[in-house]
Parts: C-alpha cells; structure tokens; sequence
C-alpha cells in the first residue's frame, strides 16, 4: 500500500494539493463564479439585441430589399438599396474628412508638441467626444445647411452636410486612439532611428507610424462604426428621401440612410414598412460587426514584436 505523502532525503513532505473546504479554494471558487456571472451579464444585452434583430429582420432579407428603392407609403416591396449607398457615402466623405485631420493632429500631440498646448488639445478633444450627437447635427446645420456666411456654392441638406456632421464625431475617437497608439510605440525605436541619423520627421513617418498602425486602424474603425449608426445628426444635415443619391447634382439635396430610415420606417402604421425598417437593421449590426471583426484583424498583430 502506497502513501499518500511524498518522500524526500529529508523525511515526509505533505501533499501540496489544497483541500476542496479550504477557504482560499472556496474563495477562489466564489470569485470565479462572480466573474463568470458579469461576464455573462456583459454578453447578455448584446447577445439579447443580436438575436432580437436577427429573428425579426432575416425574413425580409432579400434581393428586392437590397437592390430596390423603398416604396411609398400602403404599397408593399421595394427596398432600401439607396439607404444602403447613402449610408456608405456619407460615412466615406466622414472618414475622408476626419482621418487625416485626426491622425495629423494625434502626431504633433504625441511627436512634436508638449506642455500647456497639447494639454489643452486633449482636454478639448475629450469635451468634443462627449458633446451629444444631436448637438453636433445642430451645429452643421447652422453651418452647412443654413450656411448664414454664404461661403458655399450650395446650401440645404446633402451628403456632403452628412458627412461633414459625421466627421465631427469620428475626429475625437481618431485623435485619442491615435495618440494612444504612438505612445505605446517604445521610445527605445525613437533613440535608436535617431541614433542611426535619421530626423525627427523621418523617425516618425518610417519607424513610429508603421509600428502604430494595427492600433491606429483599431480607432478608425472604431469610428466607423459609430458614425454609421448615427441618426440624429443625418436628420439635420441629410435628411431623406425616396430616390438615390443625387449623382448628377454633385451629391446635393436630401439622401438616404439607413440610420434615418430605420427612424421613419419602425414607426409608420404600415407593416411591409416596419419590415424594411427591421430588414435595415439587421443589416445595419452586420455592417458595425464588419467593422469590428475589421479592427480584430487588424490587432491580431501586436503593436511591438
């Protein structure tokens, strides 16, 4: 019959295996519990919105919805193929505003200004990134839409106002996470580019910038994504309509989202409208998802190897 304790050249020693009533084990077993449980708690809205979405909008969920327009009010068919391409446009023009802007600021806050200014440049930012969305389409309204100062050749709602809305608050979330991304880059990169003669400007463009990129990409999809579900700020800027984007007018007058027409669809007293406006959303998740497995992707590699 064997022991239940190890032998050592300096006698018995006791198992080191814990006993299941001791209270660290159960300690440790209760803080698992909990942990488990929050997590679950987290999964749950996201998981009860995912399924929700699916089980009303996959039904509607067509070639006709994609490729058609919506219909007019009491008549059943159509789609949202317009709502679709708008969305697309106007987040494109956003993030064509917003990214160079963004990352260039994020780079002279982290690489060539310190102090007071670039304190106060972060502050700034931050206070922009919390400003409400609807107070953000207040503003290009006034600006874009009205434009009080006569400076534009056009004015009244366009794609070009939506994006110019949406750009706004994809500029904060670009700012932050850029400037978050080159600080995380070692400084050990910066002394020896510069070690090896380089400038600061080429340290910068050929040493920080490639190595800061998956978590730059992170940020910008990240706002992406926020801005294409945004719907208060296309209602000031944009608007909707029935019909495609105005191609030949340069993209002015009224254009649809699915955003908004989520908003006007859900609420109409007819039911082949509250289908779309679901259909419209499930496709709309997808689209956020998209860009969320797009910013995995794009960190599955470590910002320093």
């Amino acid at each position: 019959m064997t022991s239940t304790q190890d032998t050592s050249p300096y006698g018995n020693v006791g198992s080191l295996r814990r006993a299941p009533t001791s209270p660290r084990t159960l300690f440790s077993t209760l803080m698992n519990v909990v942990v488990f449980t929050c997590v679950a708690l987290a999964l749950l809205p996201l998981l009860a919105v995912l399924f929700y979405v699916l089980a009303q909008g996959i039904s509607s969920i067509n070639v006709e919805a994609l490729t058609q327009l919506p219909p007019p009010p009491g008549v059943p068919g159509g789609g949202f193929a317009n709502a679709i391409i708008g969305t697309l446009l106007m987040v494109g023009i956003g993030a064509l505003i917003s990214i160079p802007f963004g990352v260039l600021a994020a780079i002279y806050l982290s690489e060539f200004s310190s102090g007071p200014v670039a304190d106060w440049t972060r502050f700034a930012t931050n206070v922009l990134s919390g400003v409400p969305s609807i107070i953000v389409g207040v503003f290009a309204y006034g600006i874009i839409v009205l434009d009080p100062f006569g400076l534009l050749h056009y004015k009244g709602y366009s794609a070009w106002a939506g994006g110019f809305a949406l750009a706004i608050l994809m500029l904060p979330i670009i700012v932050r996470t850029t400037d978050e991304a080159l600080k995380l880059v070692p400084s050990e990169l910066r002394q020896a580019s510069v070690g090896l003669g380089a400038t600061q400007f080429e340290t910068v463009t050929r040493v920080v910038l490639p190595t800061a990129i998956p978590a730059i990409l992170t940020g910008v999809t990240l706002a992406i994504a926020r801005a294409a579900g945004e719907t208060a700020p296309l209602l000031f800027t944009a608007l909707f309509t029935q019909f495609w984007p105005n191609w030949s007018g340069g993209l002015q007058g009224p254009t649809a989202s699915l955003a908004v027409l989520v908003y006007n669809f859900a609420t109409a007293p007819y039911k082949h409208q509250q289908e779309l406006a679901w259909a419209a959303s499930l496709i709309l998740v997808l689209m956020v998802l998209l860009t969320s497995v797009v910013a995995r992707v794009a960190t599955a590699r470590k910002v320093y190897q």
